[in-house]
């Protein structure tokens, strides 16, 4: 059941939000000394696992995009911020004119254009960070960005450019907390590690009022996720453990005891808002 609101997230002590959203996430970054003996990189993802579904979810964040592209019926284009494979934009396959794609990834970039591709929808691929490829992505009366505010320390600055990217409305998508923070428990088990506690969507809503960003939030519950292989999923956990193979399966045993370690939380945030 999603809930309405407005936000308005009062900010504390000294620091701006902004400050202490960087703080936050530049205290979760991956210690040097376990990354440096990384046998793979622990923020690599897998395309696959961001693919467009065939039958889009009817989902806030879709019903708030569709509203924005109805307001502009002669120009219905959508630029998609940390497209991936396509899993925000596409999900409009058939309501939208063009969708340009910007990522940092090259392979979340090829599998955006091939289903882009595979679904008739008229596409731009741009490969490079946000807000350093605006000038290469132009403006759109839509501009999304789904699960990609997590992966900034300068949140201010990067919703400050989807602010100014959009002509009619921005859709931005969050996990209530920082999805990687179910593996903490992992980190102290396997590292012995303690993580500091992560943002959360409230930490992001306190950046976008600081902004003075006028935005309405609505929290639901995303559905089931799909069933993964436990072998797959032992391995992929792994990486993010910057673990070597031949530990995969004590994470695999990890993984099977604890039933608590069910992946990222199925909280979501969607936030709107006009520029």
């Amino acid at each position: 059941m999603a809930a309405m609101e407005t936000i308005g997230v009062e900010t504390t002590g000294t620091d701006t939000a902004a400050a202490r959203w960087t703080a936050m996430m530049d205290a979760r970054r991956v210690p040097e000394e376990i990354l440096a003996h990384a046998p793979a990189s622990p923020y690599r993802q897998d395309p696959e696992r961001f693919r467009a579904a065939t039958e889009p979810p009817d989902t806030p964040s879709r019903t708030a995009a569709l509203a924005f592209l109805a307001e502009t019926p002669a120009d219905r284009r959508a630029l998609d911020v940390g497209c991936g494979a396509g899993a925000a934009s596409l999900a409009l396959a058939g309501e939208v004119d063009h969708v340009v794609g910007v990522d940092p990834a090259s392979d979340m970039l090829a599998a955006f254009a091939a289903a882009c591709l595979d679904r008739g929808v008229p596409y731009q691929a741009v490969l490079g960070t946000w807000p350093e490829a605006a000038g290469d992505t132009g403006d759109a009366p839509l501009v999304l960005c789904h699960h990609v505010g997590y992966d900034t320390t300068d949140l201010a600055g990067f919703a400050a450019g989807l602010t100014a990217a959009a002509t009619t409305g921005v859709v931005l998508e969050l996990h209530a907390e920082h999805p990687q923070a179910w593996l903490d428990p992992l980190w102290r088990r396997f590292h012995g590690l303690e993580r500091p506690a992560p943002p959360t969507a409230d930490d992001a809503l306190a950046v976008l009022t600081e902004l003075g960003v006028g935005a309405q939030v609505e929290r639901w519950t995303a559905g089931p996720r799909p069933l993964e292989d436990p072998q797959a999923r032992a391995v992929r956990v792994a990486r993010r453990l910057c673990l070597p193979p031949e530990r995969v399966p004590e994470v695999a045993d990890a993984l099977a005891a604890d039933p608590g370690l069910a992946g990222s939380p199925r909280e979501r945030v969607t936030v709107t808002w006009r520029p």
